[in-house]
């Protein structure tokens, strides 16, 4: 959740959490635990954990024993997360958490020799190309299989139309790629980047939409989206500024009054370090390309 120069807030990462809960693919939830069904007492690293969302969503998806390493940057997230441990594994076995204050981009090889799983979210997109291959580079050094999930791709809907919609959303995408000390961010390049360096270094990564879907039951979550969706756009283009006042003030209303739907697509991948043929959802569909091509908007 945090990446070197982000922050984020408790409240944030609260509000968000049950629509990235329902945002994520669980059929690749589902495949992961296949593929781990072997494996005895799994050591879990979640990098940028944030508030430790990642873990209470997957711990009881998975059987058997687990033992999640919470890696982030902000030790005030890791306090809550350490104090909001995830339920009992699927098979009701223990799920264990250690947080480790640690900057993710800076991770080496023995850093992540223990783990039979690696997970991500709302991460790969803060990242710089230079970042990413680092940490892909590091993470395929493991030689196990890693799920990333709720990546940007570039395209928002937001319900009921508005003229201005389309130039807001095309700021929003150059602010999320932009020039920082670091270097570039990825923002919606990320995903496709990310599939082609696993492909590169010989992993199989298998790619699903997981859409943010906001409506009147998360209508406070939708004004909070909307604010810094404008406020970032503005940054990026302060022409649109004085543009965006009358527009920002009738979207918080109808977000307010739960008549504001908007869905912000993301993409889940999972990535297998030895390929494993096609998996019986894939029958007849390349696991990348054919989901990339739909998924990714550069």
């Amino acid at each position: 959740m945090t990446a070197p120069g982000t922050q984020v807030s408790v409240g944030w990462l609260a509000l968000r959490e049950p629509v990235d809960a329902a945002a994520r693919a669980l059929d690749l939830a589902e495949h992961l635990r296949a593929q781990l069904r072997a494996t005895g007492r799994r050591v879990i690293h979640d990098l940028g954990c944030g508030t430790g969302a990642m873990g209470r969503w997957l711990a009881p998806l998975l059987p058997g024993p687990q033992h999640w390493i919470l890696h982030d940057r902000d030790a005030e997230l890791l306090e809550v997360a350490v104090a909001d441990l995830p339920g009992p594994a699927a098979d009701g076995d223990t799920v264990t958490v250690e947080a480790k204050h640690s900057d993710i981009v800076r991770l080496r090889p023995g850093d992540l020799a223990d783990a039979t799983l690696i997970t991500t979210s709302a991460l790969l997109d803060l990242l710089t190309e230079e970042e990413l291959a680092g940490l892909v580079t590091v993470c395929a050094g493991a030689g196990c299989p890693m799920l990333l999930t709720l990546s940007v791709v570039g395209r928002v809907c937001v319900r009921p139309s508005d003229p201005l919609d389309r130039r807001v959303a095309a700021a929003f995408n150059a602010h999320q790629r932009r020039a920082t000390e670091r270097g570039r961010l990825l923002g919606p390049d990320a995903v496709a980047l990310a599939v082609e360096e696993f492909g590169r270094l010989g992993a199989e990564v298998l790619v699903r939409p997981s859409p943010w879907r906001l409506g009147p039951l998360q209508a406070e979550l939708a004004a909070e989206w909307f604010t810094g969706w404008v406020g970032a756009a503005c940054e990026q283009q302060v022409e649109l500024a004085a543009e965006t006042d009358v527009y920002s003030r009738r979207r918080l209303a109808q977000a307010t009054a739960g008549q504001l739907a908007v869905t912000v697509d993301h993409a889940d991948l999972l990535v297998l370090p030895q390929p494993s043929g096609p998996h019986p959802a894939d029958s007849g569909t390349s696991s990348v390309c054919a989901p990339l091509r739909a998924l990714v908007s550069r």
